[in-house]
């Protein structure tokens, strides 16, 4: 069920020295208690009561299945044009679909209960999305499935209009919906905010921590790199990153125009950027959350996020009042958030300052709470569709 390695992280990774024995009290607590969840898990594993077919037609589904759930996917060559992969998480065996030739009709629907992971952001992909959701429909009609949840990667001004009639709240046949972005109708009851993650799209890989990423020395206090869009705070960020000579501290590639597809070369000098930056800077691009944000996270860079609502739709919502970011904001995120660049000289002065040591509690700290707000999403996840799917004892 609950694998070990979310619980007990990489055996050959031991970031806890002897002279640091309260935090390790602390991280034994917080893992004894994990483990009390993962027996528990394994106690109903011979219970399996429900099976959960996910279909993944965005690349958030990725994000879902590989990071969040730590699964494996078969064949591991991405552009396979049909992947698989399977586990049993508490009451329930989960099996997971992608890949271009997953098309509606010609695939065997194996349960009764289907999640659907799908692209809301554009209209050319809403109309793809509305496409699967008629087979679904169609499905539920003729009883062939039972449960439909869907996970949304919502439109950047979370303009998700469209799928609202849909949900079972409004007439349609969605039980549930998990969509990114600070989605002002999320209720935690039917409708949940969901992580953005990495840039799947663009493979950014499932990352282990190991013990360089934690103790090594870094070249550089940050890095940024990505598009400078005209009149907006990432112009602001670059004049001010040139004003003290910052930007020689700091590694920033800027460009123009927005590149969806990354060379192997690019991407190489991306992920080396993030290793070797004790600070990923997160200027607010269409939506304050952005990749960055959770790819940062994965090598141990603490993200400094500009913490201001870009225009559109998306805001506070009846549960939470912390927008934008609430999701991460609620789940304690240990970022630097800041209102304005103007605030960035005075965190690099005291980067600068900071001794290799405090750097390397701050490693942890960052890569802890990482790998915790994962198996929190998994566990979270894995509960909302029991409590939804299984019958309740109410009768």
């Amino acid at each position: 069920g609950f694998t070990d390695h979310v619980a007990l992280g990489n055996e050959e990774w031991n970031p806890w020295d002897a002279d640091e024995k309260n935090e390790l009290a602390a991280s034994q607590q917080r893992y004894e208690a994990n483990l009390k969840m993962i027996k528990y898990a394994r106690s109903n594993l011979e219970q399996t009561s429900l099976r959960v077919q996910i279909w993944g037609k965005a690349a958030i589904g990725l994000y879902l299945w590989q990071h969040i759930f730590g699964g494996q996917l078969e064949p591991a060559d991405v552009t396979a044009q049909w992947r698989e992969g399977s586990q049993k998480a508490g009451k329930t065996y989960f099996s997971f679909l992608t890949g271009p030739s997953v098309v509606p009709g010609y695939f065997s629907v194996e349960a009764e209960h289907v999640v659907l992971v799908l692209n809301g952001r554009e209209p050319a992909k809403i109309a793809y999305a509305t496409q699967w959701l008629h087979y679904a429909q169609t499905l539920m009609e003729t009883r062939k499935i039972l449960h439909v949840a869907v996970v949304l990667l919502g439109n950047e001004q979370c303009n998700n209009a469209w799928i609202q009639p849909y949900l079972k709240r409004n007439g349609g046949f969605v039980n549930l919906l998990f969509v990114t972005y600070d989605y002002a109708f999320v209720n935690e009851e039917d409708i949940f905010q969901w992580p953005l993650g990495v840039a799947t799209y663009r493979s950014f890989p499932v990352v282990e921590p190991s013990w360089s990423m934690l103790r090594d020395p870094r070249s550089y206090l940050c890095n940024f790199l990505g598009t400078v869009y005209k009149n907006s705070s990432r112009e602001t960020l670059m004049e001010i990153l040139k004003q003290d000579g910052l930007d020689k501290l700091c590694w920033i590639a800027a460009r123009e125009q927005w590149q969806p597809q990354e060379t192997n070369e690019s991407f190489k000098n991306y992920q080396d950027a993030l290793l070797q930056s004790d600070l990923t800077l997160c200027p607010v691009g269409i939506n304050t959350e952005c990749y960055r944000i959770y790819e940062a996270c994965s090598y141990g860079s603490l993200p400094v996020i500009e913490d201001v609502m870009t225009p559109g739709d998306c805001g506070n919502s009846s549960m939470y009042h912390s927008a934008p970011l609430q999701l991460l904001k609620t789940m304690g995120a240990p970022f630097i958030f800041i209102k304005n660049w103007k605030e960035l000289p005075a965190i690099l002065e005291k980067e600068k300052k900071m001794s290799l040591q405090e750097k390397i509690h701050r490693r942890k700290k960052l890569l802890e709470w990482y790998r915790n707000f994962k198996a929190w999403m998994r566990q979270k996840f894995i509960n909302t569709l029991e409590n939804s799917f299984l019958p309740s004892d109410k009768g």
